[in-house]
């Protein structure tokens, strides 16, 4: 039986997997605050290819959400896993908000300075 691990690792901003202590996947996401509600931008989510399907993927997305929710903030999925996740988890509907142009303006202007460090 593998030893898996899930765990939000907020400094860098993302929920992660591990196995004997590595890091093996992540949903990464950004803050958000639009004045109204803080939201969670969810962008990237993976799993190394070696550890594919043996539902990881689905297991960090369930904690990441989780994690979300429980914070009190609202999810926006972005990234495709995590949007394909929530059409076939409806019990996050009420706490997902639909990705708007402000949403990707902020997401693209977040993510500029990661690409270049």
């Amino acid at each position: 039986m593998i030893d898996v691990t899930i765990r939000h690792n907020v400094d860098r901003e993302r929920f992660e997997v591990l196995i004997g202590g590595r890091v093996i996947g992540k949903a990464a996401y950004k803050a958000y605050d639009d004045g109204w509600s803080p939201q969670r931008i969810f962008y990237h989510t993976v799993i190394n290819e070696e550890y594919g399907g043996q539902g990881l993927a689905g297991r960090l997305a369930e904690a990441a959400l989780n994690g979300t929710v429980s914070e009190g903030l609202r999810i926006v999925p972005v990234c495709p896993f995590i949007q394909k996740f929530l059409t076939k988890h409806p019990e996050y509907e009420a706490d997902a908000t639909v990705p708007t142009p402000a949403h990707l303006k902020y997401l693209s202007a977040a993510l500029v300075p990661a690409a270049r460090a």
